[in-house]
């Protein structure tokens, strides 16, 4: 409690202040009294001490030093019985007192020291006892309110109107999270601010260029993330009332956040292995393939860009170790960035990469844009550069594992140039690539119809045709060449490529005729 309430406490009533009024708000947690000349050596921050001034009544000057010692030592004031030793507090004291704001008390005869110190402690335990069934009910309130689904938003407003400021909860690059009020403007307050790391108790400041006072009240989020509770205006040490509700909210928060970030790495979790599954072609069909998928949004019949990004190395994180857990921090922000960007950016890890996943549909994203974005953030929070291979454009999700290795290669190609920070989309290098831009149903019909008559059955005959058709394209047409290779004899050959044209109604000779049945034939392995 305050110097100025042990004043208006009922069974101390004729103390009054005679000096130093202008700290009568100065805090007070203990009471002692003197009987010793080095009491001082005794005393503790925010100790209010009383005395008969006994040790003082043949050298009254030294209470000017005693003042002096006091203030030094951060005492909340001192209360003196006059009439008894002492007729009189000497002005020198009286003038160091006020200089200081330091509280001088006189303390009638009638009342005992030891009363005082049992009334003023008595008000000291009863003003606690309030404030720790106070800090309990806010606890539990704001517990309520995370129980019953009503959300950190919520807890903030009623944070707010109990401390009458705007409240808001940011995370460590100042990027708000929840705030108790819409139309308060916190990005622009918190202009070109940043947060020191090694933040761990309330710190209050001024934004210079709105002159406005904000206090940040650390949150843990998990083991290496940490958010903070922004409050506009500042909050005084003096101010318990205040301090020990924000301690709660801050509390309520912490273990609240804590579980969405372990509910959000589970997520990821799911996702990931999911992703790297797929890549690695472990299931046992295309159905639970699209079953899977769609748990995560990810729908067969859409189409998609794949992105890979790397963090580029530098000279301070050298090793494996000091890599890996640099990405996953950045990979961590990176995913908050992303799903702000869109929300149909699908991301995904694996080791040291990232993996984006752009959804192209009508509102399709810019997605080179939306990389020098996300180059940019990194650059500006983590001083670090990051590099992006994309992929083209596949038709379905099923597509996607060959875009993922066309993203790496365009990655690796930049690398391999020694470039940093750099956007590299993959060229397509023969007619096969080509090909996967087409919709795999066309590509089927399209093989149906140049090959129609041979490509209709599985039969062992249809099969040798089409085996004897891709060698003698692939031979120039020669008979004999093509005889070679298949290991049979040559008027085999020449059986076998009268017969397809017999069956497709076409000379073989033909160049166009040549051309559809050389896609079709390169089809053909796309589609097995």
């Amino acid at each position: 409690m305050k110097i100025i309430e042990i004043l208006s406490v009922p069974y101390l009533t004729g103390m009054n202040i005679v000096a130093g009024e202008a700290g009568t708000e100065r805090n007070v947690e203990s009471v002692n009294m003197m009987d010793a000349p080095d009491i001082i050596h005794f005393l503790h921050e925010n100790e209010f001490l009383i005395t008969t001034a006994y040790h003082f009544k043949d050298q009254p000057h030294q209470l000017t030093e005693l003042v002096k010692a006091m203030e030094a030592q951060g005492c909340a004031g001192l209360g003196i019985k006059t009439k008894r030793f002492l007729d009189k507090i000497p002005d020198d004291a009286m003038q160091l007192a006020n200089e200081l704001a330091f509280p001088i008390i006189e303390i009638p005869l009638e009342l005992s020291l030891g009363e005082i110190v049992n009334h003023t402690l008595r008000a000291i335990l009863d003003r606690r006892a309030t404030e720790l069934t106070l800090a309990l009910e806010t606890h539990k309130q704001f517990t309520n309110i995370i129980m019953q689904g009503k959300g950190i938003e919520r807890l903030l407003q009623d944070l707010s109107q109990m401390i009458q400021r705007p409240v808001q909860l940011i995370d460590q690059h100042f990027k708000p999270i929840y705030q108790s009020a819409k139309n308060i403007d916190f990005p622009f307050l918190l202009n070109g601010l940043t947060i020191p790391a090694t933040l761990t108790s309330s710190v209050s400041f001024s934004v210079r260029s709105t002159k406005e006072t904000c206090t940040l009240f650390p949150v843990h989020i998990s083991e290496k993330k940490k958010g903070y509770l922004m409050i506009i205006g500042e909050i005084e040490r003096t101010d318990q009332l205040s301090s020990l509700t924000i301690e709660q909210a801050t509390n309520v928060i912490s273990f609240a956040l804590m579980k969405e970030n372990a509910l959000k790495q589970l997520d990821r979790n799911k996702r990931n292995d999911f992703f790297l599954h797929f890549l690695d072609n472990t299931f046992s069909s295309q159905e639970e393939v699209f079953g899977r998928a769609a748990e995560f949004s990810l729908k067969n019949d859409k189409k998609y860009i794949c992105v890979s990004g790397k963090i580029d190395k530098d000279e301070f994180t050298s090793t494996y170790i000091q890599r890996i857990e640099k990405a996953d921090d950045i990979y961590d922000f990176l995913e908050d960035e992303v799903s702000a960007i869109h929300p149909k950016i699908h991301f995904f890890t694996k080791g040291e990469a990232c993996i984006l996943l752009f959804e192209v549909g009508e509102n399709r994203v810019n997605t080179e844009s939306a990389l020098l974005q996300l180059q940019e953030r990194v650059s500006y929070y983590y001083k670090n550069t990051i590099s992006f291979g994309i992929s083209n454009l596949t038709q379905t999700f099923l597509d996607v594992k060959n875009a993922y290795n066309d993203s790496q290669e365009a990655l690796s190609e930049g690398l391999l140039a020694k470039k940093k920070a750099y956007i590299q989309t993959y060229r397509a290098k023969d007619v096969i690539e080509l090909l996967r831009l087409i919709p795999q149903n066309d590509l089927k019909n399209f093989y149906e119809f140049a090959l129609s008559g041979i490509a209709e059955t599985s039969s062992d005959e249809d099969q040798s045709l089409l085996d004897t058709l891709s060698v003698y394209l692939e031979t120039h047409c020669q008979i004999s060449e093509t005889a070679k290779r298949l290991y049979v004899h040559r008027n085999t050959v020449v059986y076998r490529i009268e017969k397809c044209e017999e069956i497709l109604g076409k000379s073989l000779k033909d160049s166009e005729t040549t051309l559809q049945i050389r896609l079709a034939l390169r089809i053909r392995h796309l589609l097995a």
